[in-house]
């Protein structure tokens, strides 16, 4: 059952500091080309390589955000393919970053795992947990989608594990921020980069509550800075509108709420043609929040 939430800015779901949240427009003309979107067991990808998703829209590699420390810190993310300034939208390791000394690489095991490791095959840095019924049964694959999620799945199609299930700080079309997994009680927050050359977790973070009525907190670490009013299943619609640059067409974000047998969330998606759209929170360390967004035009 779909469930929309109110015209914005109505009181569901008024994000915290809404006036300040914007909504970043990526205006990207992306030229079609062949390459590898995918990590298949017996395949490594180091630094300096890449996947880029059919369609070219993202990129999966290695990056550093330090030119000046020795050794570089690095960390194998996702971000946007062609435009002027590196924009990630997801980061693997964020809490324990690899060496460029070290030669990392990144595998999928033939127990469909994901693993970052040091390159003489020593120290593990991160793997993903592969829970799925069909990890290790048949052959698996890595694909990066062009939605910016990067999947692992078996031949046969099953979704083992996919990064749109763990946040970082950035929301794409198509992801999900719980209030609430049925299985377990939990809920999921995107939580903010420590400082702009730091993607480790930061001290805010921002997502449902499950303790109430569903609704959207922003905490600072854990004590609630904001909220929004709950939600408490009313039916409407909502749409955002945002004109697009040197064009006459608009860009409409739709904004939903999805009550499920197994889990309560929200999420968005953007019209036909739109380009490509992010939502990202960066938080100053104060107890007002505070959104940064540029808009590149390539």
């Amino acid at each position: 059952q779909y469930q929309f939430w109110p015209q914005l800015p109505m009181d569901w779901p008024a994000f915290p500091c809404f006036s300040r949240i914007a909504v970043l427009i990526l205006l990207i003309f992306l030229p079609l080309r062949a390459s590898e979107d995918r990590l298949v067991p017996g395949k490594t990808l180091s630094p300096g390589a890449t996947i880029v998703s059919y369609g070219g829209a993202f990129v999966l590699g290695f990056f550093s955000l330090s030119n000046s420390s020795t050794p570089a810190r690095m960390y194998v993310g996702i971000w946007y393919n062609n435009i002027p300034e590196l924009t990630v939208v997801w980061v693997g390791n964020r809490g324990n970053p690899a060496s460029n000394t070290t030669s990392p690489m990144l595998s999928l095991t033939n127990s469909s795992n994901l693993v970052l490791s040091d390159g003489d095959g020593g120290r593990v840095i991160w793997t993903t947990t592969n829970m799925g019924t069909a990890a290790g049964s048949s052959p698996s694959v890595a694909v990066l989608l062009n939605t910016g999620n990067l999947v692992v799945r078996s031949l046969n199609g099953t979704t083992l594990w996919q990064s749109f299930e763990h946040h970082t700080d950035t929301l794409l079309p198509g992801m999900k921020l719980r209030f609430k997994y049925m299985q377990n009680g939990t809920s999921n927050r995107l939580v903010s980069w420590k400082g702009p050359s730091d993607p480790s977790p930061g001290r805010f973070s921002y997502g449902g509550d499950t303790s109430t009525f569903p609704q959207i907190f922003l905490w600072d670490e854990e004590r609630p800075v904001s909220r929004s009013a709950p939600w408490t299943g009313y039916l409407v619609k909502s749409e955002l509108r945002y004109q697009q640059a040197n064009s006459t067409a608009d860009v409409i974000i739709y904004l939903a709420v999805v009550d499920g047998d197994d889990e309560i969330y929200t999420t968005y998606s953007v019209s036909d043609g739109a380009p490509h759209t992010r939502q990202e929170r960066k938080w100053e360390k104060t107890q007002e929040c505070i959104v940064a967004s540029n808009e590149y035009l390539i």
